[in-house]
């Protein structure tokens, strides 16, 4: 059996002119916990041209879903971003990850911290049953320059809550924290600048981070990654991986090119 296999393009979403999403078919033998990423791309001179993406759909949704940027000069962005409803796209039969709930020990409160396009491994978390079950809330924090990159926003926000199967646990335990930098907005600010001056914690309404109770997953920009995770670590939070649960997990693979 081959490791690669092609999909169908169903949809694409322009957000902004640096911002997109697309919708595909779902070979029904392929698996992935929710929060994990897969090697997708295109054929380029007759040769499969792979970067990883994360799966920003559940992992029982019968279509993938994958969100990216636009990099101009990128080999593979600068060719995925024109793509059209009916195009196929390469997706490996493997996924992996770290940003699952399996690495992380029991908590109280569980944050989901992203910037960009680090949104999407949360998107596929947030429709998990299990994760609401293992926290009595969770909070998703997304961090962006401006308003219109809050890509699906209003679904979060406003469909999620309605869904049939996870509407009533969404509505009690899930908290949603959209925060823009370089433009007005009800939240505004870097997330880790929030998290030292405590303002999230003040307008959530929780206490602030503490390892004993508190777990976090962490997605996003290089610089975003070392900030909150040596914020973390300045307080005795213990990172987690595959082999070894702990109190909080980073994800270090994800499309910048």
């Amino acid at each position: 059996m081959s490791s690669l296999h092609e999909e169908k393009v169903l949809d694409v979403r322009h957000w902004t002119d640096r911002l997109f999403s697309f919708r595909t078919t779902r070979d029904p033998s392929f698996r992935f916990r929710n929060g994990e990423f897969t090697m997708i791309g295109i054929k380029v001179n007759g040769k499969p041209l792979l970067r990883a993406y994360s799966l920003a759909s559940a992992n029982y949704e019968e279509q993938l879903e994958f969100l990216s940027i636009k990099v101009p000069e990128g080999p593979l962005t600068s060719q995925l971003q024109h793509l059209k409803v009916g195009d196929q796209v390469i997706v490996s039969r493997k996924a992996t990850g770290t940003l699952v709930v399996d690495n992380l020990h029991a908590g109280r409160n569980l944050y989901l911290l992203s910037t960009g396009t680090g949104l999407a491994p949360f998107l596929s978390v947030i429709k998990d049953p299990e994760t609401y079950d293992r926290f009595e809330k969770v909070v998703l924090v997304h961090g962006v320059r401006h308003v219109s990159e809050l890509a699906f926003k209003d679904s979060i926000a406003e469909d999620l809550p309605k869904d049939e199967l996870l509407g009533e646990l969404v509505s009690e335990k899930l908290i949603y924290y959209p925060t823009v930098t370089r433009e007005p907005f009800r939240n505004n600010g870097r997330i880790t600048a929030l998290m030292e001056s405590g303002k999230l914690y003040a307008d959530l309404g929780l206490a602030p981070l503490e390892a004993e109770h508190d777990r976090v997953m962490i997605c996003g920009g290089p610089h975003m990654l070392a900030d909150i995770k040596q914020h973390l670590l300045d307080r005795n939070f213990i990172e987690g991986n595959h082999g070894e649960p702990g109190q909080f997990v980073v994800e270090k693979a994800f499309v910048d090119k």
